[in-house]
C-alpha cells in the first residue's frame, strides 16, 4: 500500500498522508491536516480544554499570593510585574501547558508526541530556523513601534538597576517556557480538541481556530477591545502557522521571540522600575495594528517555507 504524502485536490495547501488501517495509533487520523487529526468522544475535548484553563487561573493566583508574602506586597495582584511574581507567573504557564498536553493525551488515547506534531515527527532544525526568522520579524516590530508610536508601550525611560538584571536573567531563561506553555495550551491542546468535533477537515479547523484563539484572548484577561482583539489575532496566526506546517514548532519559535524581545524591551524601558502590565479598558490603541503587521509578516514567512519546502 502505497503511504507517501500527497495533496488533496479539494484542498491544496493541506498535504494528507494515506491512513493505515493497522494504525498504532487509534486516536488519531493521518489522512487529516494537524489541528484536525484526534478522533475522541464530544465531551473529552470539554474537559481537556476546560481544566487546564482554570487550572492556570488558580496557579496563577497563587503564585501572585505567595510573591506578595515573600516581598510583604499590600497588593499582591497589582499589575506591577516584581521579578517574583513575574517568575510565578511564567511556571504556573510552562506547568499548565505540559499537564495540558498530558491530559489530552490520556484522553484521546494518543502518545503525546503527536500534540506537537503530526503526521511527522518534532523538527528541531525547522524550530530554529523559525526562531531567527521570528526574531528579525519581531525586532523590526519593536523598532516601527518605537518610531511611530513610542507612548503606546507604556515606555518610561531607559535604566538599569539590579532589579533590570534580575527581570533581564529570568526572562532569558523562563519566558522561552512561558511561550512554550501557551502553545502546549491552545495549540496543541485548544485547537486540536475543540476541532475534533467536526468531522470535515475545513470546517474542524475553522472551529478549532476561532476557539483557541477566543480562548488565548480570554486568558489574557483584557477588557480592551483593541487588546482582546490583537490577542484573538495573535491565537488565530498561530493556529495557522500550526496547521501549515504540521507541528507547533513555527508558532512556539514566534511566540518565544515575541515574548523574550518585548519583555527584553519593557524591561530596560522601566527606568530602573518593574514594567507594569495594564490591560484594562482604554489601555490599547490602534498602535497594536503595527505589531499585527509583524503577525501577518511571520505568517507569510511560514506559508512560503512550508510550501516551498513541500515543493522541494
Amino acid at each position: 500500500m502505497d503511504t507517501s504524502p500527497t495533496v488533496d485536490p479539494r484542498h491544496p495547501a493541506i498535504h494528507v498522508k494515506p491512513a493505515s488501517p493497522t494504525s498504532a495509533r487509534p486516536g488519531v487520523d493521518d489522512s487529516r491536516p494537524f489541528g484536525a487529526h484526534l478522533r475522541m468522544a464530544w465531551w473529552k475535548p470539554l474537559v481537556a480544554i476546560v481544566v487546564p484553563l482554570v487550572m492556570l487561573l488558580v496557579l496563577q493566583i497563587l503564585g501572585y499570593q505567595l510573591a506578595g508574602a515573600l516581598t510583604g506586597s499590600d497588593d499582591p495582584m497589582a499589575a506591577t510585574m516584581t521579578p517574583s511574581k513575574f517568575l510565578a507567573v511564567n511556571l504556573a504557564t510552562i506547568v499548565t501547558g505540559v499537564l495540558a498536553v498530558l491530559l489530552l493525551a490520556r484522553l484521546a488515547g494518543v502518545p503525546w508526541r503527536t500534540l506537537i506534531s503530526s503526521p511527522r515527527s518534532l523538527d528541531r532544525r525547522r524550530l530554529v530556523r523559525y526562531l531567527l526568522s521570528a526574531a528579525v520579524l519581531v525586532a523590526a516590530g519593536i523598532g516601527v513601534v518605537a518610531v511611530l508610536a513610542p507612548d503606546s508601550p507604556g515606555w518610561v525611560a531607559f535604566g538599569v538597576s539590579g532589579t533590570t538584571v534580575v527581570m533581564v536573567v529570568l526572562t532569558l531563561l523562563t519566558t522561552p517556557l512561558q511561550a512554550l506553555g501557551e502553545e502546549l495550551m491552545f495549540r496543541s491542546v485548544a485547537l486540536t480538541a475543540a476541532a475534533s468535533w467536526v468531522r470535515a477537515v475545513r470546517p474542524a479547523l475553522a472551529l478549532g481556530i476561532v476557539v483557541s484563539s477566543l480562548l488565548f484572548a480570554l486568558s489574557h484577561g483584557s477588557s480592551d477591545p483593541w487588546l482582546f482583539g490583537y490577542y484573538a489575532f495573535i491565537g488565530a496566526c498561530t493556529a495557522l502557522m500550526a496547521i501549515m506546517s504540521g507541528g507547533i514548532e513555527a508558532p512556539v519559535a514566534f511566540h518565544v521571540a515575541n515574548n523574550v524581545l518585548f519583555t527584553i524591551v519593557n524591561t530596560v524601558m522601566s527606568d530602573g522600575e518593574p514594567f507594569a502590565i495594564e490591560r484594562s479598558s482604554g489601555s490599547g490603541d490602534a498602535a497594536v495594528l503595527l505589531l499585527a503587521l509583524v503577525n501577518v509578516a511571520m505568517l507569510v514567512l511560514v506559508w512560503w517555507r512550508e510550501r516551498k519546502s513541500r515543493a522541494a
